[in-house]
């Protein structure tokens, strides 16, 4: 199968990844000479696990923030990841996730694409995202056997379906606050009708602060969908944090998350 361009090798911080196209042309939708989305490979130097972790920034799908820092924790557990540079931001008259989700979907692809290239399994795929990111990392892990676009090579033939998730402090998730802060702290709220929940969804690890203005219910909402369904579910909900603590990796107490989900990688077998 066709492979795609690659950028040069780009050094930042120390490390070096490689960006990849998601398209071979135009995204969905957009006009001829619209910004490309991507990918950052970011590989391990001394690889020891074959599983591969998309990492979602957050951003409100406006913008995108910054987690390189998450990429270099996990190369130097010897893991392979990749941070996608999603579209935003939102696109007038969509949803607003759909153009995100739509890279989302194909990044998966993509990646499967190189998982042999890569020396990676190609059912060892997972997808972690903050705030928006996560409501993304959610659209990918529930809702795979829903296309988000229409196939345009034989890349989309490849199952986009991940193998397991992480989202962290997941934005948008119930009904009080499907665009913004909980109005109601997620108290009586229901979950929003975005994610399919399908055959397909994966083990997940649930990662929030309890003092979020963005609730951490919805963790609880996804949590408990998740057992209803059997699906094996971890969930850490952090006293006294806020929103974006993604961006402190050196305190003993917000930093403590990424070891979470990595023990719980390991015990569900990634």
């Amino acid at each position: 199968m066709e492979r795609f361009y690659t950028a040069s090798e780009v050094s930042f911080d120390a490390f070096k990844f490689v960006e990849y196209n998601l398209w071979p042309g135009a995204a969905p939708g957009e006009g001829r000479y619209a910004a490309k989305p991507a990918f950052q490979y970011w590989k391990p130097e001394k690889k020891t696990r074959d599983s591969l972790v998309i990492i979602c920034p957050g951003g409100n799908y406006t913008g995108l923030a910054y987690v390189g820092d998450v990429a270099k924790y996990f190369n130097s557990r010897g893991i392979t990841a990749v941070v996608l540079q999603y579209r935003v931001p939102r696109r007038e008259g969509l949803p607003k996730h759909m153009a995100a989700w739509q890279d989302a979907q194909r990044c998966v692809r993509v990646c499967r694409l190189y998982a042999e290239d890569w020396g990676i399994d190609p059912n060892k795929i997972g997808v972690l995202g903050f705030s928006a990111g996560g409501h993304l990392a959610l659209m990918v892990a529930t809702s795979s056997r829903t296309n988000s676009y229409e196939p345009i090579d034989p890349v989309d033939e490849l199952p986009c379906n991940v193998n397991f998730a992480a989202p962290v402090y997941p934005a948008y998730v119930l009904d009080d606050g499907v665009d913004g802060p909980n109005v109601n702290g997620g108290i009586g709220a229901k979950m929003v009708g975005d994610f399919a929940f399908d055959g397909n969804t994966p083990p997940m690890c649930m990662i929030h602060g309890d003092a979020d203005e963005v609730s951490a219910m919805g963790s609880v909402a996804v949590y408990a969908k998740l057992r209803e369904m059997n699906i094996p579910a971890e969930l850490h909900i952090y006293a006294n944090l806020g929103h974006g603590f993604v961006g402190n990796l050196t305190d003993g107490h917000a930093g403590d998350w990424l070891n979470r989900v990595y023990e719980w990688m390991g015990a569900v077998g990634f």
